[in-house]
């Protein structure tokens, strides 16, 4: 579109009858090629956010553990590294109270469910914790499937929460993913942990 012309009126001053004198101010409309310009310019900005997001991301695949998943925050931090004799791995959120994860891989019976492994050997050590307090459990889809396992308990005086992923590989294989940290804490990267267990997966 072009200009538009909008009239203004404004009075002169002085003791005489009014005297209306036209003032026409220009107003300038947004023309096509504004617009097409305005939204290129909003598509670069949402192409380089999503840059930005992805560069935070770290993909973890290490020849000694036969699974990768991803990292969506580059504050987590690899404190044990897989090795030829132990395929385990750890990482931690800035620091270990505001999260601690370990990866350990279980057995379980080809006819064993999940639910069954939590409440027998998994939860027969996780009572041995100082104010140990069983939680919710939920079912769980990503590249696996399996269940989450929560629960609280209090370390050095502190609420501590815990949030375990028992994802299925295998008729005989289960992966643990097992997060801890301050209640607070770990409440505040669920959206983090849940991540992590839905891109597990073998390699």
């Amino acid at each position: 579109m072009g200009q538009q012309l909008v009239p203004h009126y404004h009075q002169r001053s002085g003791n005489g009858p009014p005297n209306w004198a036209k003032i026409t101010v220009t107003v300038k409309t947004m023309t096509i090629s504004d617009r097409k310009t305005l939204l290129l310019l909003s598509i670069c900005a949402f192409v380089l956010l999503g840059a930005v997001a992805a560069s935070a991301q770290e993909v973890f695949s290490d020849a000694n553990a036969d699974y990768t998943f991803t990292l969506p925050d580059d504050k987590w931090r690899m404190t044990i590294k897989p090795s030829p004799t132990s395929p385990n791995v750890e990482y931690v959120y800035g620091d270990r109270t505001k999260g601690h994860l370990e990866i350990r891989k279980l057995d379980i019976g080809k006819n064993e469910l999940i639910g069954e492994l939590i409440h027998g050997s998994e939860e027969s050590k996780l009572q041995f914790m100082r104010g140990y307090v069983a939680g919710k459990e939920e079912n769980f889809a990503g590249k696996l499937r399996g269940m989450v396992y929560n629960f609280e308990f209090l370390k050095d005086g502190r609420a501590m929460s815990g949030r375990f992923y028992y994802l299925r590989s295998g008729d005989t294989a289960v992966y643990s993913l097992r997060f801890t940290g301050q209640k607070a804490s770990l409440l505040s990267i669920q959206n983090q942990t849940d991540s992590i267990a839905r891109t597990f997966a073998l390699k």
